[in-house]
């Protein structure tokens, strides 16, 4: 069956014309095409990565590259134990051979966002242990919310159906405006709260409306792979600016030529993914370039809850006294994400382009969710939670930690950090991948991210990014004994060299 398969998509393969957009690229429209004609049935177990690789004398990485393409875009299904497998197709009239057919050619944004699409962490499995970016799922006050969210409808009038305010509703704005000036002394007016489903709208709602085509965009190296997917998809030039201890290295950029950068974004609570909390005098020395260089800053306040909820540091917005920083916040990464709610804080000039860019795209967030969130706030339900939450997750660190260093024996350490996450990073030996590693365990359902995804330019360091605070007591153990078995076998044939 796989000699058949093989053939069908080196046929397809090598009569595609070549292209500068990515070799994974023609690979994946000769599959696409080849399972879109009906070739390749529903169900069929597509050749493992290495087999078809050598058939067409590529590289291994790119056959990875494309399936994972094809299953992003729903072509390919990743099964516990079966590898990769044809999805159900929806074959809409297919044309004989003979007819040819046009159609206009993808604009060169639509061509960008497709050629980085696999930069994108994909979080739509099945599986929960160990993904990164998720709470302690299991203590969200799901009763309460869910009466809330009856009283909203109980009391709702048919004028409430109508069409929202794009940028949100004025009270949830007021509530956010209030929790920020209480949990982080940032001082705004509710006018400035922008509500977005979460921080990549926020991310797509600034780039379009402040990039041109090879602006030059600065980011924390490493940083979250959605980030530099978005600015990359935007034609932006994307250039890494390294981090340590006190956060995105200032003084690099200040040597650097970059003064003709319109953006740098940045994670001062706790740098994504090595943990750490920019200083202050790297917060007020980064504000000092941005107002020479008439550059914005994008303030990703990425856990601030989770690290700062016992002491307080001041925001770079706080800080800001010339309006350049464009805060972000998600209640998706405090309470759960399929609530899909964020918000961003925006300088005034900037308010009317981001609601009209809303107006023509996103619309609004469900006003049914906004009014129970805003309900949420008011009874100081987030407060308690917060306190839970973080109370669950240093819970189940602790025996993350101790489990960890029972059952993993080869080439794999938890990297220390000064700050409090959702999140722990594990180092790999020099000459281990990640890569390998990841679709390993995600064939037994357990999801982690690489480590070498989240640098700009080739990597550089690899490890592994767990989410252990998703995962109750209960089942740690569980999940964790299987993730040992998955890497200690990959790692001891590292090891013995097989």
């Amino acid at each position: 069956m796989y000699t058949r398969i093989n053939n069908l998509i080196k046929a397809k393969f090598k009569s595609t014309e070549p292209s500068a957009s990515g070799v994974y690229l023609l690979l994946y429209e000769a599959i696409r095409s080849t399972i879109e004609s009906g070739a390749i049935p529903e169900n069929t177990k597509m050749p493992p990565s290495r087999l078809l690789a050598d058939k067409l004398e590529i590289s291994r990485s790119t056959v990875v590259k494309a399936y994972n393409l094809l299953t992003e875009n729903k072509m390919l299904s990743s099964r516990h134990g079966s590898g990769y497998v044809v999805s159900g197709i929806s074959r809409q009239n297919p044309k004989s051979n003979d007819e040819k057919v046009g159609y206009p050619e993808i604009s060169e944004t639509g061509k960008s966002f497709l050629r980085n699409i696999h930069l994108l962490e994909n979080n739509e499995t099945e599986g929960m242990a160990f993904t990164p970016g998720l709470p302690p799922l299991d203590v969200f006050p799901i009763g309460q919310w869910q009466k809330l969210t009856n009283m909203y409808w109980r009391h709702i009038k048919s004028s409430d159906l109508n069409y929202s305010i794009s940028s949100g509703i004025y009270s949830l704005k007021k509530n956010i405006a209030n929790y920020l000036l209480l949990s982080r002394k940032i001082h705004c007016d509710p006018e400035q709260v922008i509500i977005v489903s979460g921080s990549l709208q926020s991310l797509y709602l600034i780039g379009s409306i402040l990039i041109n085509k090879d602006d030059e965009v600065l980011l924390e190296n490493p940083t979250f792979p959605n980030v530099i997917s978005i600015f990359k998809s935007l034609q932006a030039k994307v250039r890494p600016i390294d981090v340590d201890d006190d956060g995105i290295m200032v003084d690099n950029i200040q040597k650097g030529p970059y003064k003709k950068a319109k953006l740098v974004h940045v994670t001062p609570s706790n740098q994504y993914p090595l943990g750490g909390k920019m200083s202050i005098k790297r917060r007020l020395d980064l504000l000092d370039w941005a107002n020479q260089n008439e550059a914005m800053i994008i303030e990703n306040d990425y856990e601030h809850e989770i690290n700062n909820w016992e002491s307080h540091v001041d925001s770079i917005y706080s800080l800001d006294q010339q309006q350049r920083t464009i805060y972000l916040g998600t209640f998706n990464r405090i309470l759960h994400p399929s609530i899909r709610l964020g918000y961003m804080i925006a300088p005034p000039y900037l308010i009317p382009n981001l609601k009209a860019l809303q107006m023509h795209s996103h619309r609004f967030v469900p006003q049914s969710i906004q009014a129970v969130m805003t309900d949420f706030m008011n009874q100081n339900l987030i407060y308690k939670h917060v306190r839970n939450a973080i109370e669950a997750a240093d819970n189940r660190k602790e025996l993350f930690l101790s489990l960890f260093q029972k059952h993993f024996k080869y080439n794999l350490s938890i990297c220390p950090s000064s700050v409090t996450s959702f999140h722990l990073l594990a180092a790999l030996s020099e000459g281990v991948g990640d890569d390998a590693l990841v679709l390993a365990l995600q064939a037994k359902g357990i999801i982690t991210h690489g480590l070498s995804h989240c640098y700009i330019e080739e990597s550089k360091k690899q490890g592994l990014i767990l989410g252990y605070s998703c995962i109750n007591r209960a089942l740690l153990s569980q999940f964790l004994v299987r993730m040992a078995s998955v890497c200690n076998g990959i790692l001891e044939g590292k090891k013995s060299g097989t």
